[in-house]
């Protein structure tokens, strides 16, 4: 099961809380979506509701087409956030809160999430935080050496946004160029790899192009059927007679 002793309480709100709603004490007011999640009090409040919490620990939920999002750093200070795919918009590195539902199953070669059988990139093993959740939650130690002590954790010094990631910055797979070693890493070789895909592509088209201006044309069918009926309008030869 995903939810056990071992999971604390608002780690287990984080996974089903509803982000986003309209803010009941604030329903007349402007921006009033529940974007904030309190640890400490284990609710979701939208920011006309941060004076009450401002000691408390906060964290910014963001929400691309319809599915929850934190950044990266933020969730780096709570939990392992290892072998989870990240995305980047908004020039930050963000992780999804819960498994993205999806249309069909399909399951042919490449890398896969652990859990929900999603398409990943190399090296990742999750899609989302709840999916790393879920797996370590059946193993023996359990979430002991995922969740991480924090007594502190603050709004970004950048001031709140609403949090909606427009079509303008879509999601991206992050690509690294170079590691904190400084060699090329995983990232580094999916890039390239993307990188002959297109190549690849561009040459199937130019050879695609290339035989077809090298194809014989067939003339017309009517310049065709012109040719017999002039050769049937030639005078007849006669055989020689001897």
């Amino acid at each position: 099961k995903l939810f056990s002793s071992y999971v604390p309480r608002w780690l287990q709100v984080l996974l089903t809380e509803k982000f986003f709603n309209a803010c009941i004490i604030h329903e007349d007011a402007r921006k009033n979506e529940k974007n904030i999640y309190c640890l400490d009090c284990c609710i979701s409040i939208c920011p006309r509701c941060l004076a009450p919490h401002s000691s408390h620990r906060l964290l910014q939920v963001r929400r691309y087409v319809y599915h929850d999002v934190i950044r990266l750093d933020d969730a780096t200070k709570l939990m392992d956030c290892a072998f989870v795919q990240s995305y980047i918009t908004n020039s930050a590195k963000v992780v999804f809160i819960n498994q993205r539902p999806q249309t069909r199953q399909f399951r042919g070669s490449g890398n896969f999430c652990t859990i929900c059988d999603r398409s990943l990139q190399d090296p990742y093993l999750f899609c989302s935080l709840s999916c790393k959740i879920d797996y370590l939650s059946r193993t023996e130690d359990g979430l002991s050496k995922f969740l991480f002590e924090c007594n502190y954790l603050p709004l970004p010094d950048s001031g709140l946004d609403d949090g909606l990631v427009t079509p303008d910055s879509v999601l991206e797979p992050s690509c690294s160029t170079k590691t904190s070693s400084g060699s090329g890493g995983y990232d580094e070789v999916w890039c390239r790899a993307l990188a002959c895909t297109a190549a690849t592509s561009e040459i199937v088209r130019k050879k695609r192009t290339s035989l077809t201006a090298c194809r014989p044309t067939c003339p017309p069918v009517s310049e065709v059927s012109g040719n017999l009926m002039n050769r049937r309008k030639k005078a007849p030869q006669r055989a020689p007679l001897y």
